[in-house]
């Protein structure tokens, strides 16, 4: 006996599982997805997660500011249409074009930090941004993805060259040597780990002798330790993250702020919009300390949540780029894989830096951060990774046809 509307209603139900599984059962036969359902899902959900806690974080610097609580959460909701556009652009491009173009990109960003360093707005002390009209542009953003991109592209061409000489694997090194001594100018020492990391672990997939490595992070090793005892303020961060109790209403206020959010956050949180940290005791609550506002408000479950997410994200990253390796499809293998390194190890430091396990660095937590450059130039590095994703499959798609015929 069939109940009417229970077909109906099985078959939506059938449909919707299908969709988000990403395949779809046609008789005998499985349709392919060309595109990766879950990280897209992931995707949205970040977002959407990133927009309401912004909202719920800015309210109170956002009625001081410019007396309306939603300030930030409109320009929030502006760059993620802003990005969404962008999006739907940057889909139709072929990975070949970025290949293509991925030396002039590097060279775009290197004179973006020079102009940055000349006409850029200052903003706590460190010129980062460059005005344009309503809109704040962050060039260091876009030197991640442009050296990824002409890393990836050198990768495609130099790769023997990389493994068998020892200055095939120093080129790159020296690429972002420029970079970095750019960005330091800013300063902006958070920015340059994120490229020294980053570009070890895709030296590193290339297949790079094993010394080279020790070689050069004891190297990076150094000169981050100089680095930080030359400037007295890293000096200060560094022995505030230490023991921060020592001097909880100077150099360790920040932390302790955060720390005290965790805690009062415990398991399931005071709730959305209960936050008391983000009433202004907690400094850059809606950008590099958000996440010490979604553990107060939503507890243990909502940073475990957002942390799970944010670690598919990766996943999912590695995934796509080692099936682009194994159809040979280089550039794109390498690109993805560097991708998923920069959105873990970002979000590792950002996450660290709120729970007191690493010193404060200013990054952003990806996807979720109040930050229009930030979030324009991740939401273009995850729609790279869908169009990897789409080639691959579609590169499937025609050799199993062929096979068939």
């Amino acid at each position: 006996m069939r109940i009417p509307g229970l077909g109906l209603a099985g078959g939506v139900v059938t449909r919707l599982r299908e969709w988000v599984m990403g395949s779809r059962e046609n008789g005998d036969t499985a349709t392919m997805v060309l595109y990766d359902r879950t990280l897209l899902w992931l995707t949205f959900g970040l977002a959407i997660i990133g927009f309401v806690m912004v909202t719920s974080a800015s309210m109170p610097v956002g009625q001081r500011l410019s007396e309306d609580p939603f300030y930030f959460a409109k320009r929030d909701a502006f760059y993620l249409l802003l990005a969404f556009g962008m999006a739907l652009v940057t889909l139709r491009i072929p990975m070949e074009v970025w290949q293509r173009y991925s030396n002039m990109m590097l060279l775009a960003s290197v004179l973006m930090l020079l102009i940055v360093l000349v006409v850029g707005s200052s903003v706590n002390g460190a010129s980062r941004w460059i005005a344009l009209g309503p809109l704040r542009i962050q060039p260091a953003e876009l030197s991640k993805l442009s050296l990824f991109c002409y890393l990836a592209s050198y990768l495609v061409r130099k790769v023997e060259e990389v493994r068998n000489n020892f200055w095939g694997f120093c080129k790159p090194m020296g690429v972002m040597v420029v970079l970095a001594v750019l960005l330091l100018a800013q300063p902006d020492l958070g920015t340059v780990v994120v490229l020294f990391v980053t570009t070890l672990a895709m030296l590193f997939l290339a297949g790079a002798k094993l010394w080279q490595f020790l070689a050069i992070i004891g190297s990076g090793i150094f000169a981050v330790i100089l680095l930080i005892i030359a400037e007295p303020y890293r000096m200060r961060r560094v022995t505030s993250f230490w023991d921060p109790w020592e001097d909880p209403f100077g150099s360790g206020y920040q932390l302790t702020q955060s720390l005290m959010a965790f805690g009062r956050g415990e398991f399931w949180g005071q709730g959305l919009g209960n936050s008391v940290q983000k009433l202004e005791y907690l400094p850059e609550a809606h950008t590099d300390f958000i996440f010490s506002i979604i553990g107060e408000e939503l507890g243990y479950i909502g940073v475990v949540l957002a942390l799970l997410m944010v670690f598919f994200v990766a996943f999912r990253a590695m995934s796509i780029g080692r099936r682009a390796l194994e159809l040979d499809q280089r550039f794109s293998g390498f690109l993805a894989c560097s991708i998923g390194v920069w959105f873990s190890f970002q979000a590792l430091v950002n996450v660290g830096a709120a729970a007191g396990m690493l010193p404060t660095k200013g990054l952003t937590l990806p996807l979720i951060s109040y930050g229009g450059s930030s979030l324009i130039i991740m939401s273009t590095a995850i729609v790279l990774l869908l169009r990897i994703d789409y080639e691959t499959r579609l590169s499937k798609a025609q050799a199993f046809t062929r096979g068939a015929r």
